[in-house]
Order: structure tokens, then C-alpha cells, then sequence
């Protein structure tokens, strides 16, 4: 963060200059999930994002424009060909004058055309790289072609599958794609830091299996020392039931005597309240059927009352359409608005860390492919 910079937003031009990432330039060539979620989190912080897209093609995700525009608000978009020797001068040019480098290209890719690391140093002595790939940049699986399902597979998340010996559900989150996504924003930052310390650069290695492996640690811990945790969350209070209007609600009671007790109290079963935590996962099958039994009894907000006066854990199960509009959800103001021209809006997420000097301004719209190629090199004059 060696300059001061403005940042451009499609709307309004907000105040960023005390945004915690304010003069923080990176150039992006992480296409798909992981690479733009991680920035996108930071350009909602103050850091100016730049993506290097393919002319003519772009990311892939600009086939799926609901996925594309989620992920990639508020930056701005730069066509080159890093195959040319024209686009690769001036991607080389941008580099001297930014701050960072992300990419998710197959290990090698980008070092093939002159763009990896040990290139982009010479460049740029403090720049920090950042190489996101499914299973990193060593080990027998470097090369494999994979996706999401694959790295969940590979790092331990469908162990019940694995132990059942018996496929099931494909999961319905990315984890693997969130996973990396936040560790590669941490990757930057902690580069980012070392560099403005040292001088140096750093190239740090994210890999998507490695995140969901390190999302287990713990689960993998204590089967690595032979100790598994086993029935972990066996608690019978701890689940998804059904109320008496057909909607959903969790209890997530997990292995607490304070939270058993006053619920026992509140569906009126006081005979269960002495149950310890090893009594009550040696019943959890007939325990789960009573506390189902007795839940369809109220509605979920009658249950909602009830359980909140006792200090009760408890939540209620959303649809994506109830979660925009869960009051909590609004209140901590996750949800911006922007208005295109001609009065059509569009909402977005903002990134969900809360400064006590700072907040997230609204978000600058997706850009469309290579909106900023003129603007962008004549500013950097190369």
C-alpha cells in the first residue's frame, strides 16, 4: 500500500480514503469462484481491484451473469492477451505500479507466458503473488483437472459418504471454493504486510484441498492421535424440526447441561431435565422422536417467544428469499442497493466485518469485459 489512489464506482464516487485497504492496487486473473470472492471482499474494504480478462471471452463466469455480477461488483475489468507480446508488456506494465497479483490458472500456466512469480519480481521487487489451484503448486494430484466436489472429496468433507461406502447428497455449498476463497484473502493480507516490512514480495500457494482440509482440523486432528471425536453432535436437541405451521426451526443444544435443562422446561418435560450429556446421546433416537413429537405442537414463532425468554438456542430454517429478508440479516446491513440507469436497481452483499470507523459504501456495479482497458492503461501509461 505505497500509493494513494481512487477508487472508481459506476454510481456515486464514495469516500474511501479511510477504508482499511485504501491504496491497495491489485491486478486479478483468478477467474470463476474462489480468486473473485476473496477480492471481492477486499475491494469492499478500500483495495482497488483491476481483472486481467481474456479479450473477447472473459471469465467463464460471464456465462452464468447471476453468479458473474455477484462476485465481481465494484471492480473493474481490463482485456488482455498475456499470449501476445503487446499484452503481456502491458500486463507487466500494470504490475509495477500494483501492490498484488492474484491468480487460478494449473500450476505453470502462467510462468509458461512469462507471468509467473519469478518474472513478475523482477517487475516489481514488493509484489505480492498469489496462485490459487485446486490441489497446489507440488504434490501427485498438482496436475489433476478438478472442481469444487472433487476437493471436498479429496480433503475429508464426504467422510460419511466414504465410511457408509455409499454415495449421497452432492453438498449444496462450494465449501471448497469458500474455503480457499477466504484463505487466499488472508494469503493477500498477511503478504501484504511481510512486504511492506521487508521490501521483499512474497508467493504464497492456496489450494483449494488444502483448504477443506484445514476447515476439518477438527475432525482430523483427533482421528490423526487415534482419538476420534465420534457422536460429536449427537445431541438429541441438536437438529432440524417442524413446527405446527409447516415451518422449520434448528435447536442447536450441543452437549450443554444450562441449555438441556431450561428447554426440558419450556416443552414441559421436566422428567428429562436430569439427563446428563452421555444420558442423553445413549437416548438421542427416542429423545429426537419425543422433542419432534412436541414441537409440531406451537408454531415457529410461538416456539421462537418461548425458547428466547429461556435462553434457549434455537434459530429459524430460511428459504434464500427468507434470509434477505430475515430482519437480523437487514439490520446488520448486508444488503445494498444500486440503481442503474433508467431506474432498474440491483442488490449485492457486502463484505460482513464491521469497523468501528469505517463502513462498506455501495458497491460500484459489475463491469462489463474490458471496460476499463482504455481508461485503466492510459493511467498507467502503459
Amino acid at each position: 500500500m505505497r500509493r494513494t489512489r481512487t477508487r472508481i464506482n459506476r454510481t456515486l464516487e464514495p469516500d474511501m480514503s479511510n477504508a482499511p485497504l485504501a491504496g491497495l492496487k491489485i491486478l486479478s486473473l483468478a477467474e470463476q469462484f474462489p480468486g473473485p470472492y476473496a477480492t471481492m471482499l477486499l475491494s469492499d474494504m478500500g483495495a482497488e481491484v483491476i481483472m486481467i480478462e481474456r479479450p473477447g471471452v472473459g471469465d467463464p463466469a460471464r456465462q452464468f451473469p447471476p453468479l458473474f455480477r455477484a462476485l465481481n461488483r465494484g471492480k473493474r475489468s481490463v482485456a488482455l492477451d498475456l499470449k501476445s507480446a503487446e499484452g503481456l508488456a502491458r500486463f507487466r506494465g500494470l504490475a509495477k505500479d500494483s501492490d498484488v497479483i492474484v491468480e487460478g490458472f494449473r500450476p505453470g500456466k502462467l510462468a509458461a507466458l512469462g507471468a509467473g512469480f519469478v518474472d513478475m519480481r523482477r517487475v516489481n521487487p514488493q509484489l505480492v503473488y498469489v496462485s490459487i489451484s485446486g490441489y497446489g503448486q507440488d504434490g501427485p494430484y498438482r496436475d489433476r483437472a478438478g472442481h469444487d466436489l472433487s476437493y471436498e472429496g479429496v480433503g475429508g468433507l464426504l467422510a460419511e459418504q466414504a465410511d457408509a461406502g455409499q454415495p449421497g447428497a452432492v453438498p449444496a455449498i462450494p465449501l471448497a471454493d469458500v474455503g480457499a476463497a477466504l484463505f487466499a484473502a488472508i494469503a493477500i493480507l498477511s503478504a501484504v504486510v511481510s512486504s511492506q516490512r521487508t521490501g521483499q514480495g512474497r508467493y504464497v500457494d492456496v489450494s483449494m484441498s488444502d483448504a477443506v482440509v484445514s476447515m476439518l482440523t477438527a475432525f482430523l486432528v483427533p482421528a490423526a492421535n487415534g482419538t476420534p471425536l465420534g457422536e460429536f453432535i449427537a445431541e438429541p436437541g441438536y437438529g432440524v424440526f417442524t413446527c405446527k405451521d409447516g415451518k422449520l426451526m434448528t435447536l442447536s443444544i450441543a452437549h450443554e447441561d444450562w441449555f438441556w435443562q431450561p428447554f426440558c422446561d419450556v416443552i414441559d418435560r421436566a422428567d428429562l431435565a436430569p439427563l446428563t450429556g452421555r444420558d442423553r446421546v445413549a437416548r438421542k433416537d427416542a429423545l429426537r422422536e419425543e422433542i419432534a413429537a412436541v414441537m409440531v405442537g406451537k408454531t415457529r414463532a410461538e416456539w421462537g417467544n418461548l425458547l428466547d425468554k429461556a435462553g434457549v438456542p434455537w434459530g429459524p430454517v430460511n428459504s434464500l428469499v427468507e434470509t434477505l429478508d430475515d430482519p437480523h440479516v437487514r439490520a446488520r446491513q448486508l444488503l445494498r442497493t444500486i440503481a442503474h440507469e433508467g431506474g432498474k436497481t440491483e442488490t449485492f452483499l457486502v463484505q460482513p466485518l464491521k469497523f468501528d470507523d469505517f463502513e462498506c459504501a455501495t458497491p460500484g456495479l459489475p463491469p462489463e469485459l474490458g471496460a476499463d482497458t482504455d481508461s485503466v492503461l492510459a493511467a498507467g501509461s502503459v
